[in-house]
């Protein structure tokens, strides 16, 4: 009688588990381009500056915290609120810069333990190829989250952010005659 209670107990235990697990959030990767009809250095020249934001979505300012060896950036968005990234790898030679969000809203980005790298790359003999992958998970990292914070509303909104700060530097890029 005690093993049937205890096999009983421990399929209650995994059915739980297992409906659980359906409401938990996934890892949500994103990988958007752009084409920008301007030389790649020129392109690197502003993509390479996190401090120089201003082509980001939604983003005011940028600016420069931390140590030297530990760059941190504090994106002041139009609304007052701040994204901050640490930069991971910062690497001209391969025109590639990675970041890991430390701080953000996520009524103004609807993401957690985001991480992404932006690169650029030649593209024919005077263009570029701008690609930004990210990865994080939904706003809500809890079981059953609002509407505006589950798995595809999150990435919805943090992929229409992304397509529309390349799109703003590709307007900046090609509007400057880079």
């Amino acid at each position: 009688m005690k093993r049937i209670a205890l096999l009983a107990a421990a399929a209650l235990a995994v059915t739980t588990i297992g409906a659980e697990a359906q409401h938990a959030p996934t890892r949500r990767k994103i990988v958007e381009t752009v084409a920008i009809d301007a030389l790649p250095e020129k392109v690197w020249a502003v993509v390479g500056n996190p401090a120089d934001a201003a082509w980001i979505e939604n983003v005011a300012r940028g600016e420069r915290q931390g140590s030297p060896d530990r760059p941190v950036f504090r994106l002041t968005l139009k609304n007052g609120h701040a994204i901050v990234e640490e930069s991971r790898k910062l690497d001209p030679e391969h025109m590639s810069f990675a970041y890991y969000i430390l701080e953000n809203e996520v009524a103004d980005l609807p993401a957690k333990d985001y991480s992404a790298t932006i690169s650029v790359r030649p593209e024919g003999e005077h263009a570029a190829r701008v690609e930004w992958k990210a990865a994080f998970y939904r706003g809500h990292p809890n079981n059953d989250p609002p509407p505006e914070l589950n798995d595809e509303n999150s990435e919805k909104r943090v992929r229409a952010w992304i397509h529309a700060s390349l799109e703003n530097l590709k307007v900046r890029l090609e509007k400057s005659g880079s």
